[in-house]
């Protein structure tokens, strides 16, 4: 068999993995026994599975998934995830200091999983369908754990007893680092570009941040 030729996209879909999953293989599975990268084998199911709508029926079935795997637990943390995003605007970050939050961003990263490979369980889709975009992509992906990481920075600078950063040139080091993104986020607000989502985690986070320092206090002290 030709490996190449096989696991090209343009190729899709590999007879052989189709063949894997309607035998009870999960993606991962399928990606470990064969070589390949689980993203292609993800492309190559949902190309399956497009074409053969009871393919997942019977990957289901044989593998003892779908709604049957839809534990209290698992609709406990959906629930606790959807509060969250709701009363913070953010979603959890797997470098968060709480190990719960921590739990849940693995929990919704599993989810963001399965959804790619259209093996989200009907549950889990209707319930978290609540939470436009949640399924995330794997650049925003990152994007928002930056963000995350910025916002947490942030954070502990203020907690420091630190007036708000400066962005000017003549700063630099951290102070400049956080002054420049706290800058861009201020920029973004006025022109009602920053997403909702951030400026309520700001906003809880480091209220005050839209206004920043006052003018005539000194550098040291607090806003």
């Amino acid at each position: 068999m030709d490996v190449v030729a096989t696991t090209r996209r343009d190729a899709a879909p590999n007879q052989e993995w189709v063949l894997m999953y309607r035998g009870g293989l999960s993606r991962s599975k399928i990606a470990a026994l064969t070589g390949a990268a689980a993203s292609t084998v993800g492309y190559h199911l949902r190309v399956a599975c497009a074409a053969d709508p009871a393919l997942r029926e019977a990957h289901e079935a044989a593998a003892g998934t779908g709604a049957s795997r839809v534990t209290a637990q698992g609709r406990e943390r959906m629930h606790q995830l959807v509060a969250m995003v709701r009363d913070t605007g953010r979603y959890p970050s797997r470098n968060a200091e709480s190990t719960s939050e921590r739990t849940l961003a693995v929990w919704l990263q599993r989810r963001r999983e399965d959804a790619r490979a259209g093996m989200l369980a009907p549950a889990f889709r209707d319930g978290l369908a609540v939470l436009p975009g949640w399924e995330g992509k794997p650049r925003a992906e990152a994007d928002e754990a930056r963000w995350q990481e910025r916002l947490a920075a942030l954070v502990a600078y203020r907690a420091a007893g630190h007036d708000w950063p400066r962005h000017k040139a003549v700063i630099v080091g951290e102070e400049h680092d956080l002054g420049v993104r706290l800058h861009a986020q201020r920029y973004k607000a006025r022109r009602g570009e920053l997403e909702i989502q951030k400026a309520t985690a700001l906003d809880n986070a480091v209220p005050g941040w839209r206004a920043g320092r006052r003018r005539g206090r000194r550098a040291g002290g607090r806003v």
